[in-house]
């Protein structure tokens, strides 16, 4: 029996007169001869030309966008135009027929916000299809970033009892019946009855238990899912995400500054070099895209060179409190062109002031250094005083990007155990609830550093792709949690 082979591997090495078997889904048939079909390996498809005096009339009539078949026959060169290569069908059968009158994806142009309502069904389109193709990739670049530097990948838990942000805005695991909730005398729930004894929640990230295997195994990153219960229904928000966080014993800020910069890199020319096909299908959309807006609200670069933009520029580096004077006396400042106005020191930078620093002022990509103490975590270590920044300030650091401002956020941790006790105390964290952490700093503490890059935001900058719940297979945000 004749293996299958797939597409990809077809167009590849093009085994020229070799009987072949294909398996996959029709994406048009005209003449009752030609028919192209796709199998999800690459965005091409292959062309089949059907016997059509010699097939069987009612298989011919089931060929519709959508079926799913399989074609075996003679590979050859192709005498039209547009392909190599086509397989000359001896035989057809038919797996799976597709009603095109009930079939909701038609054989033309679809909106986006059509395919996130008929988000099951969105992966057939060569658009999410080549997102998800590009997804899987830099997924493999990552990790392999990280091994091949000598990394420990580290599964830290999904379910927690930190709050690594101390934010609050978590999702509550729990078993206990919510029809009749157990209480204590004073009317408290009784989480002693719960299955975990205590109140616990979806992690909104792994930093802190990463920490602790950087502080025994020397590198470690994590990639998992994390979870946020914000209402925010942006286009750059999900409840949702994945994320990525090295953390590294014996590091300082700069070497954590070096390896983000080292990985995004790497991230990108890898997608560059083994995605060229669905990038530039993505490419190709965004310029259709870009045609419907007005001329002022369309984006200067394409998307190779976005990302070019990326890997051939050095990134610049500068502190918050120089970033501040430029922003504050910048001309959209002045004529208060910005939505959220730069009035001084201590102000928290929105996406808007990331662009002009990436876009308009430098015109590289950028990494912001040692922020306000009051604007960031508790974990962050506290800098020493320095003349003419106007109040303390932590070894934190943010990687700014054009189109999407915010990439990567990190910073040296704290590793001294009274400033860290202090700072917890400062922002009402209760140590005994970090007991297990505060060891790190009493028994062997060393310099470490880490960051946080939210995979979805980098998979948006990489396609092109303007709403963050087209790249995650099923997006999770208010009011919507399907399949």
């Amino acid at each position: 029996m004749t293996k299958r082979i797939k597409i990809a591997e077809i167009l590849r090495t093009e085994p020229l007169n070799a009987t072949i078997q294909v398996k996959g889904w029709v994406k048009a048939f005209r003449n009752n001869q030609f028919l192209a079909l796709n199998d999800g390996s690459t965005s091409a498809n292959l062309q089949v030309v059907v016997d059509f005096e010699n097939t069987d009339p009612a298989i011919i009539d089931r060929l519709k966008f959508g079926a799913a078949i399989r074609a075996e026959g003679l590979l050859i060169e192709s005498q039209g135009k547009g392909q190599k290569v086509e397989l000359k069908a001896s035989e057809i059968e038919i797996y799976g027929d597709c009603n095109p009158e009930e079939f909701p994806l038609q054989p033309k142009k679809q909106t986006l916000e059509f395919l996130r309502e008929k988000a099951h069904l969105r992966f057939r389109t060569n658009t999410f299809a080549a997102v998800f193709r590009l997804r899987h990739k830099l997924a493999f670049a990552i990790h392999k970033f990280f091994d091949d530097r000598g990394f420990v990948y580290l599964h830290t838990p999904v379910i927690t009892a930190s709050d690594a942000e101390g934010a609050g805005e978590m999702f509550r695991v729990t078993t206990l019946p919510l029809e009749n909730v157990p209480r204590t005398e004073s009317g408290d729930i009784d989480f002693s009855q719960d299955f975990f004894k205590r109140p616990t929640n979806l992690t909104v990230s792994g930093q802190l238990e990463a920490e602790l295997g950087a502080l025994a195994l020397g590198e470690v990153y994590t990639f998992g899912p994390t979870f946020r219960a914000e209402n925010s229904n942006t286009t750059r928000h999900l409840a949702e995400f994945w994320m990525i966080e090295p953390e590294v014993a014996f590091a300082d800020l700069k070497d954590n500054m070096d390896l983000a910069e080292d990985m995004l890199r790497y991230v990108i020319e890898y997608a560059l070099e083994h995605c060229a096909d669905d990038l530039k299908i993505l490419e190709e959309r965004l310029i259709e895209e870009e045609k419907s807006k007005p001329q002022d609200q369309r984006s200067e670069m394409t998307l190779t060179e976005k990302l070019r933009f990326v890997v051939d520029n050095e990134f610049v580096r500068l502190t918050y409190t120089e970033a501040i004077d430029i922003l504050k006396n910048s001309m959209p400042n002045k004529k208060g062109k910005f939505q959220f106005p730069v009035e001084g020191w201590g102000t928290d930078l929105q996406s808007e002031h990331e662009r002009y620093l990436v876009e308009k002022h430098f015109k590289k990509p950028v990494i912001l250094t040692n922020y306000p103490a009051a604007i960031k975590a508790f974990y962050m270590r506290q800098d020493e005083p320095k003349e003419g920044v106007p109040g303390p300030t932590v070894s934190a650091m943010d990687i700014l990007f054009p189109g999407i401002g915010e990439i990567v956020g990190g910073s040296q941790r704290e590793e001294r155990y009274e400033h860290l006790v202090r700072r917890m105390h400062e922002m009402n964290i209760p140590e005994h609830e970090l007991e297990w952490y505060l060891d790190t700093r009493r028994f062997g503490t060393c310099p470490h550093a880490g960051y946080g890059l939210g995979f979805e935001r980098l998979v948006l900058f990489i396609t092109g792709m303007t709403n963050i719940r087209d790249v995650i297979a099923f997006p999770r945000y208010p009011g919507s949690a399907e399949f």
